[in-house]
């Protein structure tokens, strides 16, 4: 990830301090942010479901990339400097070793989900609950080929409710 960094350089800095949002769950930045250093929290809802430390590390890429609102509250947890690209896609472009590394990033991301919704279903396949529906969510996972998404479920079709 030092890569990364490095080959964010030429971007401007910005200082959160601790506490301090970055970006907010449900809103748009429109920018996408490169940790340099310090430490921040990922949070759904009340929920933490991630501390990131590690320089190189990406934040608002899925609100970039889908010009949708954020999914998740991002939050300095101590002083924190990031890269700042005001205008993500043409950075992106201008940087194929920092769209590739995102890409694969992405897809380890997918991977996860997909494993682990995988173990879902041998677990609970027998069962008669919410559970059953993961066949649906693994198949539009393998198989979306770009079809327009929507967040949320049809338990809660607001993604914001929890």
């Amino acid at each position: 990830m030092t890569e990364i960094v490095d080959l964010c350089g030429g971007l401007p800095q910005r200082t959160f301090r601790a506490g301090e949002v970055l970006l907010e769950e449900g809103a748009r930045a429109g920018v996408l942010y490169v940790l340099a250093s310090g430490t921040v929290e990922v949070c759904k809802g009340d929920l933490q479901i991630a501390t990131v430390g590690m320089p190189g590390a990406f934040f608002g890429e899925v609100s970039v990339l889908l010009d949708s609102p954020h999914m998740a509250t991002v939050r300095a947890l101590t002083d924190a400097t990031l890269f700042v690209a005001a205008d993500p896609l043409a950075f992106l472009q201008s940087r194929p070793v920092i769209a590739l590394s995102l890409a694969r990033l992405l897809a380890k991301r997918l991977q996860s989900v997909t494993s682990y919704l995988v173990d879902l279903k041998r677990q609970f396949e027998d069962h008669e609950s919410h559970l059953s529906m993961v066949d649906e969510v693994l198949e539009t996972l393998v198989h979306h080929q770009g079809k327009p998404s929507t967040p949320g479920s049809d338990r809660h079709p607001d993604p914001k409710v929890e």
